[in-house]
């Protein structure tokens, strides 16, 4: 039950200090597997201020969805994305399954300031007000989504068409034998991490800017978008 649940595991039921409250955080977490890996990182990181989007893969067991869904529905703040991708590691669904979270997060009630992306394997090292206290000091306004221009060894990446396949059930991406053109609107392309601490405002722009649709279409056939769609949008002039 829901009772037991939030008492057992002694999740925080109000914010901690003005700070906190006055400074709201989204949280994209993409899942597949490990039911109490995700409770523990969702108590680890959860604040009745903060909103929690949660992507579960398409293709993970009944089961393991039903439970999650048990899990989100004991709280108003937390919920599952509405549409879910059948994620393939380093294919372009994982960068939709991160979209689809950042659209049902610029719809909801809630204002926030900033959005993190974990998977369901990480775990926080630092308290909510710790996170904040780093975000205001050194990042107030600005992006942490760190990169530098595509590096020669990774260059394959984005010069040739990949794609997601599916073989005796395991799921993989590959390239293809067809040479991709040049970004659009003659972009330069960056290379970094494919976790970020993005503002609201940036994650509007990457949703509504002509630019930014045209590098996400030209991105679906790339091997790992995740990691130079961002960090490559972060660095337009403006």
């Amino acid at each position: 039950s829901c009772s037991t649940l939030l008492k057992t595991l002694h999740f925080i039921s109000r914010p901690l200090s003005e700070e906190e409250k006055n400074f709201s955080l989204a949280y994209i977490i993409t899942i597949h597997k490990e039911l109490e890996m995700f409770v523990r990182l969702l108590r680890a990181i959860y604040m009745p201020q903060n909103i929690y989007c949660i992507h579960v893969d398409e293709k993970s067991p009944q089961d393991y969805k039903t439970a999650v869904q048990n899990i989100v529905n004991c709280f108003e703040n937390v919920f599952i994305s509405s549409k879910r991708e059948h994620v393939v590691y380093a294919g372009f669904s994982r960068l939709q399954a991160d979209i689809n979270c950042m659209r049902d997060l610029v719809n909801s009630r809630v204002q926030w300031n900033y959005v993190i992306n974990l998977c369901g394997q990480d775990y926080p090292l630092k308290t909510n007000k710790e996170i904040i206290q780093y975000i205001k000091s050194k990042w107030n306004g600005k992006n942490i989504t760190p990169g530098i221009v595509q590096p020669l060894h990774v260059k394959h990446r984005t010069e040739v068409s990949y794609r997601e396949y599916l073989h005796s059930g395991v799921p993989y991406v590959y390239p293809a034998k067809i040479r991709k053109s040049q970004p659009p609107h003659n972009l330069t392309i960056y290379f970094g991490s494919a976790y970020y601490i993005l503002t609201k405002g940036f994650v509007q722009f990457t949703l509504r800017d002509a630019r930014a649709k045209a590098l996400l279409e030209w991105s679906r056939d790339t091997y790992s978008p995740d990691e130079h769609y961002w960090v490559t949008l972060n660095r337009l002039p403006g």
